[in-house]
């Protein structure tokens, strides 16, 4: 069952509820039940993973921020902030079941456009990319490893 399957992210004790047959999951970031769906399955694992093995602190951390692109509303998996307030990390999230492909990273890309933040990661739980990107020289590079939160 792709909803609870293993990940290649380490385990971790989450708190899942059954609501009339519906799964949720407990955000530690958002500090509600959110409905487990495949996705939120790789996004609470993600966020483990930063504020345990990555050690982002939870409070610089934001899932599902809203921001405008061409007009229209869009929402980015996760956003980390450093203590001044700038965002430092964009993440997209996607299902076990979606492969990571060129129209993933133009997704990121696209979003990067609003955000420019210098460091991205794409994820389905399965394979991760981490990107750098240089602004002033316009290129960016694929990195092998997430940095440690400075």
């Amino acid at each position: 069952m792709e909803l609870l399957q293993p990940l290649h992210l380490p385990p971790y004790p989450f708190k899942i509820s059954d609501q009339n047959g519906q799964l949720f999951i407990f955000d530690v970031i958002r500090k509600k039940n959110i409905v487990l769906t495949p996705e939120e399955w790789v996004r609470q694992h993600f966020v483990q993973y930063l504020i345990q093995h990555k050690k982002y602190p939870k409070s610089l951390i934001k899932i599902e921020g809203g921001h405008k692109l061409y007009g229209r509303p869009n929402r980015s998996d996760i956003i980390v902030f450093n203590t001044a307030g700038e965002k430092i990390l964009l993440v997209e999230c996607k299902a076990p079941s979606v492969s990571i492909d060129q129209k993933t990273f133009d997704q990121i890309a696209r979003y990067n456009m609003v955000h420019k933040v210098n460091l991205l990661a794409v994820t389905n739980g399965l394979q991760h990319f981490y990107c750098s990107v240089d602004f002033n020289a316009g290129n960016y590079q694929f990195i092998e490893e997430l940095p440690d939160y400075k």
